[in-house]
């Protein structure tokens, strides 16, 4: 039996999808972004573990205590942008959810994965 999947936002992703759509009514780039999230939640749907699985001791320590997780993927969007999700599983209900903790841009990507911006500037 297949295991049904749904995928649920944090309060912090939800805001900033709502900021995505307002600002795609008049920014190509946004509707571009956007259009990339909504691609991208279909391929979780499909198959939950489509993003890239960061490793446990780069989770950062925010999303472990804030969402009590152990698994964390991140997915690439259009113009740089990033979404970080974990999976959840619950063998009574066969059901996994997708939780999408944060959408951010690539600034906002390496601020919270602890990157230092300079890393590949000479």
């Amino acid at each position: 039996m297949n295991k049904k999947v749904r995928v649920e936002l944090s309060p912090e992703a939800g805001e900033a999808l709502n900021a995505l759509e307002e600002r795609a009514k008049t920014s190509k780039v946004d509707r571009s972004i956007l259009n990339s999230y909504k691609y991208n939640k279909n391929r979780i749907l499909n198959d939950p573990a489509v993003g890239d699985s960061i490793k446990k001791d780069r989770i950062p320590k925010e999303f472990i205590i804030k969402y009590d997780i152990n698994n964390l993927f991140r997915i690439e969007l259009s113009n740089f942008w990033r979404m970080f999700y974990t999976l959840h599983g619950d063998d009574k209900r066969i059901e996994i959810i997708a939780f999408v903790l944060d959408i951010g841009d690539h600034n906002y990507y390496d601020k919270k994965m602890g990157y230092k911006r300079d890393r590949c500037r000479k």
